[in-house]
């Protein structure tokens, strides 16, 4: 298949956009793997901020940093993405290059712990304050729950409505496919 896949796009985003030294933010934990990519885009004189309100998303997260020796380049916090604006030090506001959410719930665990739009949305309106222009945000949305599928409508919503000449928004998704496969919103500030 030559048409990229939705990860990998993301990365391709994130990879243009990123350089070391940078600062990026991961929203949503996981189990690390975004943060781990993050934390090698940055090198030595970059900082990843990470956040999940899940214990186990944060030590899945610390785990992968710690087993790949990047751990330095992170800060993790056990709270909602919505805190971002509070939390990471003003010296970083306007100089975020990158940014991504994965939307939904964590991989493996709880599903009936799941992201909410109105956090999202927050989260969302102050991380592009305090991103750089040219900087990429990439919301990567799963969809196929019920929880996913009101955020996703929400979010929608919400972007569409984005002055264009403040942020451009991308929709990357395949509409042919079964089983609501996710897809991405990438966000670009001007």
């Amino acid at each position: 298949m030559k048409l990229e896949r939705i990860l990998p796009f993301a990365r391709k985003l994130l990879d243009n956009a990123v350089n070391p030294g940078d600062i990026t933010i991961d929203a949503t934990l996981g189990n690390g793997h975004d943060t781990l990519y993050l934390a090698q885009l940055v090198g030595d004189n970059g900082r990843v901020y990470g956040f999940d309100i899940q214990e186990e998303a944060v030590q899945n997260t610390r785990d992968q940093l710690t087993t790949h020796e990047l751990d330095h380049r992170v800060t993790l916090f056990q709270q909602g993405h919505e805190t971002v604006m509070n939390v990471i030090p003003p010296v970083h506001h306007g100089k975020v290059t990158g940014a991504v959410f994965n939307l939904g719930y964590l991989p493996g665990g709880d599903k009936t712990i799941v992201t909410r739009p109105r956090t999202t949305i927050s989260a969302v309106n102050q991380i592009l304050e305090m991103m750089a222009p040219e900087g990429i945000m990439i919301l990567v949305i799963y969809h196929g729950h019920h929880e996913g599928a009101v955020e996703r409508d929400y979010l929608l919503r919400y972007v569409e409505k984005l002055d264009q000449n403040y942020v451009h928004v991308l929709r990357y998704q395949y509409v042919n496919q079964l089983n609501n496969p996710p897809f991405i919103l990438a966000l670009e500030k001007r």
